[in-house]
């Protein structure tokens, strides 16, 4: 992994990984196809979604059909830029976030924290034929 230096900044960055002749980059521990508009390839960030992927093309002056293969290195480094000295959680941050708040649901014992210790549906949903799907989302979390 490299980092890209410009005005004494220093970010994690991307890697230019060629895998069957295409280039990938890797961004903020995503892969960004080539293929496919910034505009999409942002949403594929963790914790980015369309709304804030608009609002960083926008900022940095991009249209919604930009390729990711068009990006130039000083363009890299911007969005880069843009996106860490932004207040967006993204990644490994968000990750860590959302499973603190559910062990902290266990941790004193409400209602929520229960039924997701159980595998149980947290919302109101019934339990006599349908919550299979809440028993396996429920069970994935290691309390």
């Amino acid at each position: 992994m490299f980092c890209l230096q410009q005005e004494s900044y220093w970010f994690k960055s991307d890697i230019i990984y060629k895998h069957n002749n295409l280039y990938m980059i890797y961004l903020l521990e995503t892969e960004l196809q080539d293929n496919k508009s910034l505009y999409i390839s942002l949403r594929y960030v963790f914790g980015i979604g369309s709304y804030n992927s608009t609002i960083i093309c926008k900022k940095l002056g991009f249209s919604k059909n930009f390729k990711v293969s068009e990006l130039t290195e000083e363009q890299k480094f911007n969005l880069v830029k843009l996106i860490e000295t932004s207040k967006f959680l993204i990644n490994s941050d968000l990750k860590l976030l959302l499973i603190n708040k559910q062990k902290k649901l266990v941790n004193i014992k409400s209602y929520r924290g229960l039924r997701k210790l159980k595998g149980f549906p947290v919302r109101g949903q019934r339990t006599k034929s349908n919550a299979k799907t809440a028993k396996k989302i429920n069970s994935k979390i290691n309390f």
